[in-house]
């Protein structure tokens, strides 16, 4: 949990200039898994609906660390207080298999395939083959015990690795540090309430699930979803039919620590603005849609909220970007909803899983509508696979210069804090920030 740390060569102060080996490094990479994925954070790891009825598992992933979120048996006295809801991670304690190997299913307990050895759905190992040993006659003929484990083994001490486990709003998240502060505090009275906007109150409903390799370092993506600079200027789709683009009103929010980040904006109705507009190669002044529902866009009663920042005021965004460092991105772009999840897969490459999804009490129009709207994000998404491959143009980039370069970052200066607009670079500052104080660097 406190390895030493490989790299102490940022120099200068600021998170302005990201020297290219944060990306590259692999002796920095396993440092940060070691001080973020399994340190003092919490990591996304599912829905609560993915696992909705006793002993239903998925496989998911903290950092390259690969765990099963399960639903367990609760007792009636606990129901009320205990959401059933374990990780355990994915490791035999006996000889270090991977024992499971559905991406998911319904089980009664674990089973080891290489020696049997059997754990409850909690992670508690609930027996072993030959644990009192085998009964045979000696040379002499008489019985005797061959074998078995020593006398003060203890089943107790000998259970899977348990992740502690904290739901928000049906988000699962877990962590393997005892002494990692309670969920709500480390997302922060910045960013809860923008969760609570989407979520509180609602049953989800599970729409699809998706996922690609992307070739570039982890934290690109989590970058990619704090920048509104380009999403104006790369985007097709976004510029030209004003999903999102810089003549729009926005807001970036932050957590008290930089780590997390909310992108909200408001759509307008796209079209030539030369403001934003003129010279972006990327606008397309006569696009039109063959299939116009793709941007069929309803207003939902919930995209109307109490400002947080004004108590006195109402707006109503059409999106909100959530980052939750490390993990997870939270996507509501119009009537799109769902979560992305950040699998690093060295310093090189991550998985990236997306998990659509809508709520119980939608019409099937409104369903249709979601899906429909899912077509422009995912892994071929209409705007989502620009994201994909301009990761990888940067790693590439950062290969080919090595130990010297580094991102230039300072789009409306070199501080950071929340902004009232969206021409800025400043929510990627402050994750800096913090990943710096995080890794020593």
């Amino acid at each position: 949990m406190n390895a030493p740390v490989p790299l102490s060569r940022w120099a200068g102060e600021g998170s302005s200039r990201v020297p290219f080996w944060a990306y590259t490094d692999p002796q920095l990479y396993r440092a940060e898994l070691d001080r973020i994925f399994y340190g003092r954070h919490w990591s996304y790891v599912g829905l609560e609906i993915e696992v909705p009825n006793v002993g239903d598992f998925k496989l998911t992933w903290v950092g390259e660390r690969q765990v099963i979120l399960v639903r367990d048996r609760v007792a009636p006295k606990d129901r009320g207080t205990d959401h059933g809801l374990r990780v355990v991670e994915n490791r035999c304690a006996h000889r270090g298999v991977r024992f499971c190997q559905q991406p998911h299913g319904n089980a009664r307990s674990f089973v080891c395939p290489y020696h049997q050895w059997t754990y409850k759905l909690n992670g508690d190992l609930a027996g072993l083959p030959f644990k009192e040993g085998v009964k045979a006659l000696g040379a002499d003929g008489t019985e005797c015990v061959q074998g078995g484990m020593p006398v003060d083994f203890d089943l107790k001490a000998n259970g899977l690795t348990k992740l502690r486990v904290e739901v928000l709003h049906g988000l699962v998240f877990a962590t393997f540090c005892d002494d990692a502060e309670p969920l709500r505090d480390y997302l922060g009275p910045e960013v809860l309430p923008w969760l609570d906007r989407i979520f509180q109150g609602r049953q989800l409903q599970l729409l699809g699930i998706n996922r690609q390799r992307i070739p570039g370092n982890w934290k690109l993506m989590m970058e990619n979803i704090k920048d509104p600079y380009h999403p104006g200027l790369l985007h097709t789709w976004f510029v030209t039919f004003g999903l999102w683009r810089a003549d729009q009103k926005s807001r970036m929010v932050m957590d008290a620590h930089g780590r997390h980040a909310v992108m909200v904006s408001r759509r307008n109705d796209g079209g030539e603005n030369k403001a934003v507009t003129q010279g972006v190669t990327s606008f397309k002044a006569d696009m039109t849609l063959q299939d116009d529902r793709l941007l069929d866009v309803v207003p939902e009663p919930w995209w109307k909220v109490t400002d947080p920042a004004n108590p006195g005021t109402e707006i109503m965004p059409t999106v909100t970007m959530i980052t939750l460092f490390p993990s997870v991105i939270i996507q509501q772009q119009v009537n799109s909803l769902s979560t992305r999840h950040i699998v690093p897969r060295g310093e090189g490459e991550f998985d990236f899983v997306w998990t659509h999804f809508g709520f119980v009490d939608d019409t099937p129009e409104m369903t249709r509508r979601r899906l429909r709207q899912a077509n422009l994000f995912g892994p071929a998404g209409f705007v989502s696979a620009d994201d994909g491959e301009v990761i990888e143009f940067s790693q590439d980039g950062f290969r080919q210069w090595g130990e010297g370069g580094s991102t230039l970052c300072e789009l409306d200066g070199t501080g950071t804090g929340g902004t009232e607009h969206m021409v800025t670079e400043t929510l990627i500052r402050s994750m800096y920030a913090y990943w710096r104080r995080v890794m020593g660097v």
